[in-house]
């Protein structure tokens, strides 16, 4: 399921959501997908495990997007734990960081891309300047990462700010 274009994100209903294929096509042709759909089935169809993907537009997410390079390394923190594969506050993540395109087909490519090139090694990503996609087994895995991520950018995002 995915939600429908021009939907009011805040306040969802099971009617502002549709179903699509693995190519982004409606299967209900009165309804529209959202132009991000083919990020999402993009994921969908790179690991079968993957049961939900949210995106979220937060300002620290998108502020943060837009101060990082191609990624964002954080580590000491114990919240990095929520993110499935991290064992450690120990340990480094890199949350890789891709440019905007409004060509959300040719965003999904670079997206393809750098799952072949092994780059991720947390289930999330930032698109500069517009927000964060997380992933999960189980939409309540999605959620748990989407609100471990968010932590952790308000976390990064106010020691950068101590630093100036």
């Amino acid at each position: 399921m995915i939600t429908q274009s021009g939907k009011e994100k805040s306040r969802l209903s099971r009617d502002d959501l549709m179903i699509c294929d693995l190519h982004g096509v409606a299967l209900d042709k009165e309804c529209k997908p959202s132009a991000e759909t083919p990020l999402h089935t993009c994921l969908y169809s790179l690991d079968a495990d993957i049961g939900a993907v949210l995106h979220t537009h937060s300002v620290t997410a998108t502020v943060l997007s837009r101060a990082s390079g191609s990624n964002l390394a954080l580590s000491g923190y114990e919240m990095q734990k929520a993110l499935s594969g991290v064992q450690s506050h120990e340990e480094s993540v890199d949350v890789v960081v891709f440019d905007n395109d409004q060509d959300m087909p040719a965003l999904a490519k670079q997206v393809e891309k750098a799952w072949a090139d092994g780059r991720f090694a947390v289930p999330g990503f930032l698109i500069r300047g517009h927000g964060l996609y997380a992933w999960g087994n189980s939409l309540g895995d999605a959620q748990r990462h989407v609100e471990g991520f968010e932590f952790l950018f308000a976390c990064a995002w106010q020691e950068m700010l101590t630093k100036t």
